[in-house]
């Protein structure tokens, strides 16, 4: 181990140890650090970013962090082409895209943060879906048979026409949302209004009675007292779930519960002011993805993160040795 990478460790250990014995005080190496944290991707993970960054800033006020929301893959973009230090990710990273960082020979360290449960949610004069099917959800959002009316979904539902507004397609939280309702071969609507910025979305679903939208949860929660939030039935038990930390934490709200994730570019540890930024990230994660309306993780998955950042454990562990996503219990699949 060169110089300064044992230095860069030991640093982000020493942040660890700090911030867990005195949170609320600054120890002098962050505050004596300097540099730029480059930070992008997902606009689900922005919240938590954005709150990391800003409590990063007390501890490390030398340090400049800028956080962007391209979307999980327009950040991978950036990330695969050596532009960011950080990369947000409200899903799994994928095999073109880590073929993308092979190519230019970015190596990376894979840290889950948070849970999600990505919310559908309608206006609060929607009286009529309170609670939606996978194929109700996949009649509104498919391509093929796609309803126009709100009378197409249920026989006694308005016959008015829905509008339907989706995170941008560049969104883990659009991939996520067609992967589970239409699968990787079937294909979204066309005539749907899409938006990186996810306040764009409750805006338009608050202000338009026959609206439907999906973001998630932590923008639901912000904005809960203007839009209503659409139990789904979950696949396997028949019961109709809504959205909350419980039911997002045991996975009863399913298919729509989530893990969330950030992406360090191991070359950037070798910078103090990345290495301190990731560590402060995982010790204060789970009170900081709480704060913003998210799920924390269990205990041993922080643990586990931060070993591995520690470790520079490369690599995901979300996808098989085929390239496709390993589903279950979070716990049971990062290790």
């Amino acid at each position: 181990m060169n110089h300064i990478r044992a230095t860069t460790l030991f640093l982000a250990a020493a942040v660890l140890v700090s911030l867990a014995a005195a949170p609320t005080t600054p120890s002098q190496d962050t505050k004596s650090l300097k540099g730029i944290v480059r930070v992008d991707g997902s606009s689900t993970v922005y919240l938590i970013a954005e709150a990391v960054a800003e409590e990063f800033s007390k501890i490390a006020p030398g340090v400049n962090v800028t956080v962007g929301m391209s979307g999980t893959g327009g950040g991978f973009k950036r990330f695969g082409n050596g532009e960011t230090d950080i990369s947000n990710a409200s899903r799994g990273i994928k095999k073109t895209e880590i073929e993308a960082c092979k190519s230019h020979k970015i190596e990376f360290i894979e840290l889950p943060v948070a849970f999600d449960g990505l919310t559908i949610v309608t206006n609060k004069e929607n009286t009529w879906a309170k609670q939606l099917s996978i194929a109700q959800i996949k009649k509104i959002f498919a391509s093929s048979g796609a309803a126009k009316t709100w009378k197409d979904v249920d026989a006694s539902w308005p016959d008015e026409a829905i509008k339907i507004y989706s995170p941008g397609t560049d969104s883990g939280t659009f991939d996520y949302f067609k992967e589970v309702t239409v699968g990787k071969e079937g294909k979204i609507r066309s005539d749907i209004s899409v938006s990186e910025d996810d306040n764009v979305i409750v805006r338009a679903v608050e202000g338009d009675k026959n609206a439907i939208g999906f973001f998630g949860y932590a923008y639901f929660v912000e904005n809960q007292s203007k839009l209503n939030a659409v139990k789904v039935v979950n696949p396997k038990t028949g019961a109709a779930v809504g959205p909350s930390p419980a039911t997002i934490e045991d996975a009863s709200y399913a298919p729509f519960s989530r893990p969330l994730f950030i992406y360090v570019n191991k070359a950037s540890l070798a910078k103090p002011a990345v290495a301190a930024y990731a560590a402060f990230a995982l010790e204060n994660g789970a009170k900081l993805a709480t704060e913003v309306g998210y799920v924390k993780l269990p205990a041993i998955m922080y643990d586990r993160a931060k070993a591995n950042l520690a470790a520079t454990k490369l690599g995901t562990q979300m996808l098989d040795d085929n390239g496709m996503e390993r589903m279950g219990v979070l716990a049971d699949i990062y290790k």
